[in-house]
């Protein structure tokens, strides 16, 4: 069945249902109407938001009910991969208006050249244009991809979409594994966009850029009218009245409890007076008759009304219950971790890395220093991660620790897939026992059951919590802790879960991140940057474009 969009609606999804091949069903009657500007599509991981945005883009097919779409959608997806042979321009998708441009201008006048430009003379400067707004004027259009970085292919499927001008842009997750220049101009391009924008994201600078926010949660979407700051505001009010709710249904349920216990008392006593009465036989017997059956039925309509009343109470509390959000909170506490701030950590002397970058002079780290680590794409972040937790070699100088340390990588491949999340626990903490690993897994939010799941079933929040957990928990505790981009992938739930569970780490922590929000919420003590030479800065305010940009000389760096 279709339906015509209203001139106020761009997107219209309807009695939409989506079911995986395994049988996991996503949506089920999914209602959702997406208006003109930029809306920002939030939700926990595994909530359905890139399901929605394949559904909407056309590269899944609904079940049941319809997309209806105004206009071409331009679709960005969370992994991007393009062909390393393919030239910039055919990325563009101009390659094709280029060269009958490029043919006519030598002198050819065949129709098909004309036509294969049609109106479209100034393609190479409109290109041109989209990929400096972008940051990526200094890549020419006859380069192929395999000379860009990871980061600038984003943006070069970005500037596609762009130049293609569609009526619905979808972007999935875009500011992912780019650095903090990139996101900037990620950001001008989004603020700039004056169509239709969906963007799914928990990139909290980039949703502070959207008009609405659309939160999907249990198959149902609830809107929000500004940005993602309003809408934290809002939800505030809501849970706080939502709290209040559930305290005064809480409160009518026991008092319809307390009434009916008094009610079938009463009921009770009248009960012995009534049996009473007859075997003394006051009252002549078919009037005591009558006076039972009066009793009996007023007994009857008096429970049944009291009855109902507790149901309703129930419900009410149900219904309250179901209104505060089950958004949990990682607490732990870990005292082994603490380490005395005179205390020195770590020593870099005379520093070469892999692939270029050097550690100059001698750096140390003392106590429970908290740092954060920046620098643009392939400026070398990951390498010096790597090789202070001795999984690289330095080409020269030495990297000592002189604690226990832990190191969680992007990729988070400290799990064993084929062990449990209880099993993966134990083999960091060997002298542990069963019960021990458990009580604290359930402090992660894996209660019961759940400390049973296969590493390899875990959704990315699910995962990327197991192996924090398995490193905060191992013995002995570490007291140095190196996060590598630890929030890529998280959806804003798990982002806060991580947060809290910092909160309780009182060890010294380097974290290698773009995203300043969250280094800012982690209490950072100090600012590196790593260019090249690592040096430090005052705060994030110092942190510069030519920190941060991707450049040529990037690509070919492992992070």
């Amino acid at each position: 069945m279709s339906m015509s969009l209203s001139p106020t609606t761009s997107i219209t999804c309807k009695s939409l249902a989506f079911t995986w091949p395994d049988g996991t069903t996503v949506f089920e009657g999914l209602q959702a109407a997406f208006g003109p500007g930029r809306t920002g599509l939030i939700g926990r991981n595994g909530s359905g938001k890139s399901t929605l945005l394949k559904l909407i883009a056309g590269e899944l097919t609904p079940g049941e009910g319809t997309v209806r779409t105004a206009g071409d959608v331009g679709y960005l997806p969370q992994n991007v991969t393009l062909d390393t042979a393919l030239r910039v321009d055919e990325v563009l998708g101009i390659a094709g208006t280029r060269a009958a441009l490029h043919a006519i201008e030598a002198g050819d006048p065949s129709e098909e050249h004309f036509t294969a430009v049609g109106d479209d003379w100034d393609v190479e400067e409109r290109a041109a244009a989209t990929l400096a707004q972008l940051g990526l004027g200094h890549i020419g259009l006859d380069r192929t991809t395999g000379e860009v970085s990871g980061g600038e292919s984003v943006l070069l499927r970005l500037a596609a979409l762009l130049l293609r001008r569609p009526g619905v842009l979808l972007l999935d997750e875009p500011t992912n594994n780019l650095d903090l220049h990139a996101r900037r101009r990620l950001y001008a391009a989004v603020e700039a966009w004056t169509g239709v924008l969906v963007v799914v994201s928990h990139d909290r600078e980039l949703l502070d850029r959207v008009d609405q926010i659309a939160d999907l949660r249990d198959g149902e979407v609830t809107w929000y009218g500004g940005n993602f700051s309003a809408y934290e505001e809002a939800l505030a009010v809501e849970q706080e009245a939502a709290e209040r709710m559930v305290r005064v249904a809480e409160s009518d349920l026991r008092k319809q409890k307390r009434e009916l216990v008094e009610a079938q008392v009463k009921l009770a006593r009248r009960k012995r007076y009534g049996q009473k009465m007859r075997d003394q036989k006051r009252e002549p017997k078919i009037v005591m008759g009558a006076r039972m059956r009066s009793a009996q039925e007023s007994a009857g309509k008096h429970r049944i009304l009291h009855q109902e009343k507790l149901a309703e109470a129930k419900e009410r509390l149900d219904d309250a219950v179901e209104a505060v959000r089950d958004d949990d909170e990682i607490r732990v506490d870990l005292p082994h971790t603490a380490v005395p701030p005179g205390r020195t950590v770590l020593m870099l002397q005379d520093l070469t890395l892999r692939y270029g970058a050097r550690v100059g002079g001698r750096f140390e780290l003392h106590g429970p220093e908290r740092i954060a680590l920046v620098g643009r794409n392939g400026a070398g972040k990951t390498t010096l991660l790597r090789t202070i937790s001795g999984e690289l070699d330095p080409l020269g100088g030495e990297a000592e620790a002189h604690v226990p340390m832990r190191f969680l990588p992007q990729r988070l491949d400290v799990l064993d897939e084929e062990l449990t999340i209880a099993e993966n626990v134990a083999r960091f903490a060997p002298d542990a026992t069963n019960n021990r690993v458990r009580a604290r897994l359930a402090r992660f939010l894996f209660k019961g059951a759940k400390a049973d799941q296969r590493a390899a079933t875990l959704s990315g929040g699910e995962r990327f919590r197991a192996a924090l957990a398995a490193l905060l928990l191992a013995e002995p505790a570490p007291q140095l802790l190196m996060l590598d981009e630890p929030t890529n992938n998280l959806d804003m739930a798990s982002v806060r879960q991580l947060a809290t569970a910092l909160e309780s780490y009182e060890g010294a922590l380097i974290v290698a991140s773009h995203d300043l929000p969250f280094l800012e919420s982690l209490g950072i003590t100090r600012w590196l940057v790593l260019d090249g030479e690592l040096r430090e800065v005052s705060g994030p305010d110092e942190i510069t474009q030519e920190d941060t940009e991707n450049t040529t000389e990037a690509v070919g760096y492992p992070d």
